[in-house]
């Protein structure tokens, strides 16, 4: 198994009518059969929901879901992009694991949704002997405008809450990372989208400067796995 890969399901080809109500997809299968996927992803998906576009499907024999199909990828003229959300917390966590992530090896111990206080949790917490507890937050990022990845989508008021949970981390000793998992394979840098969110874009900068770390990777995406490819820069 690939260290630094996200291994897909089996797929199904078809072309995407619409998507609407947030977590819905109607589909036209290469089958010529329409259905309706879940749509795995909550933000506005700018540039990446549009219609007549390939996509894939994955298909679930689970008879309690609702609905059968979800969404998993989507190609662009631009590039393949990935949808799944839950996508990056898996790929990211895996490859820390592996020490695929220079910036954030030589820690032994990985955990999942850490509450840090009350009413907040962050993706991971690092731990290893003789090293600062490590907190590290993940956010999916597919927006991407002429080369430049930006983050969000939409205005986050939750993103910008766990900003300060970083800031306020860093502060009592420990390290805290904020980490975009870009998921598709067009940007050459990265911005946060001051023109969507311009308190997060704020937010981000203020962080920054109060030691809270960036990391950022993009993604290799055929129709077996989503791969962590390489860093990509930033500009605040």
């Amino acid at each position: 198994m690939d260290p630094d890969a996200y291994m897909l399901p089996p797929l199904l080809p078809g072309r995407l009518i619409k998507r609407y109500k947030r977590f819905l997809a109607d589909i036209c299968l290469d089958s010529g059969e329409t259905v309706t996927a879940h749509c795995p992803n909550s933000g506005s998906m700018k540039g990446c929901a549009v219609p007549g576009c390939p996509v894939w499907l994955s298909v679930s024999d689970n008879p309690r879901r609702k609905l059968k199909y979800t969404w998993e990828l989507i190609k662009t003229p631009a590039s393949m992009i990935g949808i799944n959300t839950l996508v990056p917390n898996r790929l990211v966590k895996k490859a820390i694991e592996n020490h695929m992530i220079s910036e954030l090896n030589g820690y032994s111990h990985v955990r999942s949704e850490v509450k840090t206080s009350e009413g907040t949790r962050l993706d991971l917490v690092l731990e290893g002997a003789g090293k600062d507890r490590c907190y590290v937050e993940i956010k999916n990022c597919t927006l991407v405008e002429d080369g430049t990845a930006m983050f969000p989508d939409a205005v986050t008021l939750r993103g910008q809450k766990h900003l300060d949970e970083l800031m306020h981390l860093v502060k009592t000793g420990h390290r805290g990372v904020i980490f975009y998992l870009i998921q598709r394979m067009d940007a050459a840098r990265f911005t946060p989208a001051a023109m969507i969110d311009q308190q997060y874009a704020d937010k981000l900068r203020e962080a920054a400067d109060n030691g809270v770390e960036i990391v950022i990777r993009d993604v290799q995406i055929d129709l077996e796995r989503i791969r962590i490819n390489r860093p990509v820069p930033f500009v605040l």
